[in-house]
């Protein structure tokens, strides 16, 4: 449990994080809120059952702590004692080694429970206890060798790439290599003008040797500066092996090869440092999207500005063209065209009027806008997107624990062949101790294993940070690895495929009435129902400039809702109906009548364009017809009428995206399997279906039945169908489909922009509601995983390569450093880096599928 300290005077609100681990399902949450709710004081309740954490904010004057915990527990559930998280930047902690050695230094203090250490983007996050401070955790990690601030304490900024150059550390390697090219000069061009010195242990050192030394101490203080601290802190990391190879190679009179050794590391260890930059560039640029500063509009009329970070809920904020909006809130006023990019990945600005909803960061195109603020500079939706991007971070893939695991055996196997190689062939066999002192000496930096460690992580946040500058938010990288090796995706209908939102697609009159008549009638009784059928009808009529015949509908009385089928009232004294065909008499068997009265004319023979005339019976035969025509369709039929006869027929159904059909195209175009899963009827699921172009597809399911059907498709995708499951995706509205979101592989959340809930149970989530992201997760997932492997194993055979060619004196100390370390290393970078240029692909028609 951590406390805050809010910006409300302490007397009168108060802030605690509780950690109930057991609390993981929306239900249980409830229970907890539910349990707490009944204490007087409580001023908000925030339980994130991801994270296992609720966060209370009471009156400390009419409850207590204690008073909370006790209500967690009787809802049965217990309070963890909670370690307060502190996270700090360290930016020259950019590779797995440096990584080892700050987890090392922390792992002696007290009262330090749990680290983690993410290179990738230079940041160490260290769970505590209540009484230890941030000055104790800087100070352990300072005695790695490491500087280290505080997140929050204007060092949110990562390393910027110029300093890297112009750093200490690139002056003195400059140097050094200057005064190594002078030095191979007098040894090996004018061997003739190299002076002889003295002699040192009966060996002869020339001035030539001397610098080789000198460039040791100039480019290799840093080097040893941190084999020093790698010794202190008992880490077998390529800082120690360096050293070690760069003392042994000057004691062991070989001078130019710890020189060259000196040099060309620190130039490997700047050029890691710079593409380790790179690879933070794009984390940085989520983190820049949100203003400094906002303009306030007080009381009083005038406008102030301030930081951002300092805005309050409720405040009302100015936003004028060009400016970004700098918090999440509600538009009081103005219009605006709203470029989302930076949060949905949405190239095409959105319309804003008063009542909308917008996010921070998003930038404001066109108009003048007063918003009203809802949420914290901390608890906006751009905020925690860059805190679940920077979390991706720390939850390791299959790959990159396997590699781990590898790396602790490789390393030391490799140390112990080139401490064998220096001393076994001289003593056993009387070889030349200088040849495979340079073996051994070759190994030792072959055994290191930076490229191979880092391949994984920097690819893995390479890919979460360009999917989230895309609008898909990847909680981490095993679900970035799992989206591509999932072979099937289960997709629901309602919400998903389809907009969510019913609408009018078929206006059908009936004896000689025409479009404008039906809908006038339908609008006119409708227009007081809450019904969303209803709803939709009136909607499509006023878009339609259709109007009640009398302006507030004064002649529309005894409206009467009829339960599952419909609505009646009288319209100028005559008793109209809008409903379902079954309202009608004689409807319910409309499957056994046939267009056979005079006069009766079959819609299906004329097209539904026309206007059949027809008395009672003739246009019931005409039903007969148009009815099932629209509910093969999954359409539902809705019918205008009055005690007499008919007079129109109404379509309505849920509209399916534009861009479904294009989608699900590219997924199969891809090799994935996609299934439908609807608590939809038969009828609609297959109509939906046929239209987007879904092969397979389960209607009428209840939600435990849309489990068993993730659990069957799992086993499906297995091998041969057996009991190892596969892996299955599946994509939903993250909130009606939580439960089997939960259940499968990997859940999608659809729409997930301003979403708490979707944004906190999804593994992956499209931030607007685009189907064509989930192509491009595919693709990117792909990518990131074919990356991947090429990092681990061009990494494995390089490193072999040069293993097997160092006994042979193929492979020098050269090789090994400029190929199997700086060379690699840079590799791997680089070749994550090919994820940021992964860019989802547009449909040729933004039409497609959407036609009916």
């Amino acid at each position: 449990m951590s406390e805050s300290s809010p910006s409300t005077p302490p007397d009168s609100s108060r802030t605690l994080e509780f950690r109930v681990p057991e609390m993981d399902c929306p239900s249980c949450a409830g229970k907890v809120t539910n349990s707490v709710e009944r204490l007087e004081g409580i001023d908000d309740l925030d339980a994130r059952v991801t994270s296992g954490r609720l966060v209370v904010e009471y009156d400390p004057t009419r409850t207590s702590e204690a008073e909370i915990r006790e209500r967690v527990h009787a809802a049965g559930y217990e309070v963890a004692t909670a370690d307060p998280e502190r996270t700090l930047s360290v930016p020259e902690m950019d590779c797995a080694s440096c990584a080892n050695k700050v987890e090392n230094a922390l792992e002696g203090v007290d009262g330090v429970r749990e680290i983690e250490a993410r290179p990738t983007s230079g940041r160490v996050t260290v769970s505590v206890d209540e009484g230890t401070g941030t000055e104790t955790i800087v100070d352990a990690i300072s005695s790695a060798g490491y500087d280290a601030t505080a997140v929050g304490d204007g060092s949110d900024a990562i390393v910027d790439d110029q300093s890297v150059w112009k750093g200490r550390r690139a002056v003195g390697t400059a140097i050094g290599a200057v005064v190594v090219a002078v030095g191979m000069g007098l040894e090996f061009v004018f061997p003739a003008v190299d002076p002889l010195l003295g002699t040192v242990a009966g060996r002869p050192y020339e001035l030539s040797h001397l610098l080789f030394i000198l460039a040791v101490v100039v480019a290799g203080t840093p080097i040893l500066r941190n084999g020093y601290y790698s010794v202190r802190n008992r880490s077998l990391d390529i800082d120690f092996l360096m050293s070690l190879g760069i003392v042994a190679s000057v004691a062991a009179h070989h001078p130019f090869e710890g020189a060259m050794l000196a040099v060309l590391f620190s130039v490997a260890e700047l050029l890691e440092r710079f593409s380790m930059d790179r690879a933070r560039d794009s984390l940085r640029e989520l983190m820049d999207l949100s203003p400094d500063t906002a303009t306030v509009k007080r009381e009083d009329k005038t406008e102030e500005t301030i930081p951002a970070d300092e805005l309050e809920i409720g405040d009302t904020v100015v936003v004028r063209p060009g400016e970004k909006i700098p918090a999440d809130g509600v538009v009081l006023e103005g219009q605006s065209a709203i470029d989302q990019s930076p949060i949905t990945g949405e190239s095409v600005p959105e319309d804003k009027t008063a009542g909308d909803e917008v996010y921070a960061g998003t930038i404001s195109e066109s108009g003048y806008l007063e918003i009203e603020v809802e949420s914290e500079a901390n608890d906006s939706t751009i905020a925690r997107i860059v805190r679940m991007v920077e979390d991706a971070e720390r939850e390791k893939t299959e790959r990159e624990q396997f590699i781990d695991r590898f790396a602790s055996v490789y390393t030391p196997i490799v140390v112990a062949l080139a401490v064998a190689a220096v001393v076994v062939p001289p003593l056993a066999f009387g070889a030349s101790w200088s040849y495979w002192f340079i073996v051994g000496l070759t190994l030792l930096v072959i055994s290191c294993p930076c490229a191979l460690v880092i391949s994984t992580p920097v690819s893995v946040v390479s890919g979460i940070t360009s999917a989230a500058r895309n609008g898909v938010l990847i909680k981490g990288g095993r679900y970035l690895e799992a989206v591509g090796d999932s072979d099937v995706l289960a997709v629901d209908k309602t919400g998903t495929l389809t907009e969510g939102d019913l609408a009018v697609t078929d206006v059908i009159p009936l004896e000689g009435a025409d479009e404008d008549d039906v809908l006038r009638r339908a609008s006119a009784l409708e227009r007081r129902s809450e019904h969303p059928i209803g709803q939709a009808i009136v909607g499509y009529a006023e878009e339609a400039g259709v109007v009640p015949e009398v302006e507030d509908d004064p002649d529309v009385s005894e409206f009467e809702a009829l339960t599952g089928k419909g609505v009646r009232a009288e319209i100028d004294g005559k008793t109209h109906y809008v409903g379902k065909p079954e309202l009608f008499d004689g409807l319910a068997d409309l499957e056994h009548v046939h267009a056979t009265t005079d006069g009766g004319v079959a819609l299906t023979e004329m097209g539904y364009g026309g206007r059949p005339q027809c008395d009672r019976e003739g246009c019931l035969d005409v039903l007969a017809e148009v009815v099932p025509d629209l509910q093969s369709e999954g359409k539902t039929v809705v019918i205008v009428g009055t005690d007499e006869r008919p007079v129109g027929v109404i379509g309505v159904a849920d509209r399916v995206r534009p861009e479904a059909k294009w989608a699900v195209s590219r997924l199969q175009d891809q090799g994935v399997r996609v299934v439908m899963l609807t608590g939809d009827n038969e009828g609609t699921a297959r109509a939906i279906a046929s239209e987007v172009g879904i092969d397979e597809y389960h209607a009428e399911l209840l939600p435990d039945e849309k489990l068993e059907w993730i659990d069957r498709l799992e086993r499906e995708a297995g091998s041969g169908g057996t009991d190892d499951a596969g892996h299955v995706a599946m994509v939903g509205d993250g909130i009606n489909d939580a439960p089997a979101l939960a259940t499968a592989s990997v859940g999608i959340a659809m729409g997930a922009a301003g979403t708490d809930t979707a944004l906190e149970t999804a593994d992956v989530a499209l931030m607007s509601d685009d189907l064509t992201r989930l192509p491009y997760l595919y693709e990117l997932s792909g990518t990131a995983n074919g990356v991947i492997r090429q990092n681990i194993w061009s990494s494995l055979v390089v490193k072999a390569v040069l293993a097997a060619g160092a006994p042979f004196g193929i492979v020098t100390v050269i090789h090994a450093v400029i190929i199997g370390d700086m060379g690699m290393s840079l590799g791997v970078t680089g070749n994550a880096m090919r994820l940021a240029n992964v860019e989802p692909e547009a449909p040729e028609r933004a039409d497609s599928g959407s036609e009916r």
